[in-house]
């Protein structure tokens, strides 16, 4: 969700009865500072923050986050046994998003107290193992104790309920809300997913690190050079260091790197958080009564 999950979008998520995540991924320190502290403002409800741990400025990331009095961290990209203990050592819960079964059981060792199984279906960076998220789910929930919660390809109420059969306690939504009013994504990027269709995102940079995006003209050049042999250093040069703000926040639809999950061609519409919501827990609630009667 970098660049599309401000204090706006986390906040409106709470509201609407969901657990907001502020994406902490394309902020500066003090960028972070001010969302956590507006979006306090917004709600009264529980929100979290999700950290990449591979963040240059980490220590001063998790520094804000204590002094913030932020209850719950998501913490993906990087080692969990870092700060899983700095931050449960002044009481705030930690989850951590993992792609394998092995990633699953190494952070639960390092005392997490819940487990993000996210599927190659998910937009953004991915794992490498291209495990798909309802074959990843039942693995996990088999080689760990701890809460599981699932992510990649889920929108909707039927999904959700797919999910909890397989063993998830809860599912991590991102595209969906990507295209929400709150999103601080641009409206051309937004209107650009509603528009995708079944086959138009695909993983690639896997010798950097895999992301999901939609194939467009930076896609195409990354593919060019990937066919041509380049090497790791020429393919970091065509990424540069602003392509995924080019393309989600300031909406450059063909320079821009472009991420998005494999769900987005089933999503049409640009709504508000809390409608989505209310859509989403409208038909869990529907097909679950169904399959129990």
């Amino acid at each position: 969700m970098v660049w599309c999950s401000g204090w706006k979008l986390a906040s409106a998520v709470s509201n609407a009865g969901g657990l907001g995540l502020i994406g902490a991924g394309s902020m500066h320190p003090e960028t972070l500072q001010e969302h956590i502290r507006k979006c306090s403002m917004a709600t009264d409800k529980p929100f979290g923050v999700n950290v990449p741990l591979l963040y240059p400025e980490i220590d001063r990331i998790m520094k804000i986050i204590v002094e913030e009095k932020v209850n719950i961290v998501f913490t993906a990209a990087g080692n969990p046994a870092l700060w899983t203990s700095f931050l449960k050592s002044r009481d705030i819960k930690v989850v951590h998003v993992v792609s394998s079964v092995k990633f699953a059981k190494k952070a639960e060792q390092c005392g997490v107290d819940a487990i993000v199984a996210e599927g190659f279906e998910a937009g953004g960076h991915n794992g490498r193992e291209e495990t798909t998220t309802f074959v990843l789910i039942p693995m996990v929930r088999e080689a760990v104790s701890i809460p599981l919660i699932a992510a990649g390809g889920i929108a909707s109420g039927r999904s959700v309920l797919a999910a909890e059969i397989l063993g998830a306690e809860g599912s991590q939504i991102g595209s969906r809300f990507a295209v929400s009013l709150e999103s601080s994504a641009h409206e051309k990027f937004k209107q650009k997913i509603t528009q995708v269709d079944e086959g138009e995102t695909i993983v690639t940079l896997k010798q950097l690190t895999p992301v999901r995006l939609i194939k467009n003209k930076f896609y195409q050049e990354v593919r060019e050079a990937e066919l041509r042999g380049a090497a790791k250093e020429d393919l970091d040069k065509i990424l540069g260091k602003r392509r995924a703000k080019q393309g989600i926040f300031e909406g450059d639809l063909e320079e821009g790197e472009l991420e998005i999950g494999q769900i987005s061609a089933a999503i049409r519409k640009i709504q508000s958080a809390k409608d989505i919501m209310n859509e989403i827990w409208e038909e869990y609630c529907l097909l679950k009564e169904a399959i129990c009667a």
